[in-house]
């Protein structure tokens, strides 16, 4: 495993800590990623995406999806059931669990719903408009020195 010096990256660039960290957390050994529950990211569009996650046995009130400072935490906690079932086998797994996904700027949830035991989060990179791409009309010399500017969407 190779590891990366970032120091460089601290010393000449100001405000790109978290991207920092985040390269940081990637560069750890594989093995300790969690593997439960099995989840999906899918690019839907240019600007949009979905986070599918596989949650066989849990119900709407037993996940708990936040999003906090760029970071997006999908819980879920089975409820205490009846100890009266006996199972001859059980390979549904409904064992808590956190996931954590760091979303980059201007990435927002844009809804979320529970289908036939996939929950499906639905995300959208909304650019504020003084960050999106504008033309700049060039004036002549009989222009009164103004320069027209309109957005692109």
């Amino acid at each position: 495993m190779r590891h990366f010096d970032l120091t460089p990256l601290y010393r000449s660039t100001i405000g790109f800590d978290r991207l920092a960290s985040i390269l940081d957390s990637m560069a750890s050994p594989e093995g300790d990623a969690p593997s439960y529950p099995p989840y999906n990211i899918e690019r839907v569009d240019e600007n949009e995406y979905r986070l599918t996650m596989a949650v066989a046995g849990f119900g709407e009130d037993d996940l708990d999806v936040e999003v906090k400072e760029n970071t997006l935490t999908i819980r879920a906690e089975k409820k205490p059931e009846d100890k009266t079932a006996s199972y001859l086998h059980r390979g549904i797994a409904t064992r808590a669990f956190e996931r954590r996904y760091q979303l980059a700027d201007y990435v927002q949830v844009t809804g979320a719903k529970l289908e036939n035991g996939l929950l499906h989060v639905d995300l959208a990179r909304e650019l504020p408009e003084k960050m999106k791409p504008r033309t700049i009309a060039i004036n002549g010399e009989s222009g009164n020195g103004q320069a027209a500017i309109e957005s692109r969407s």
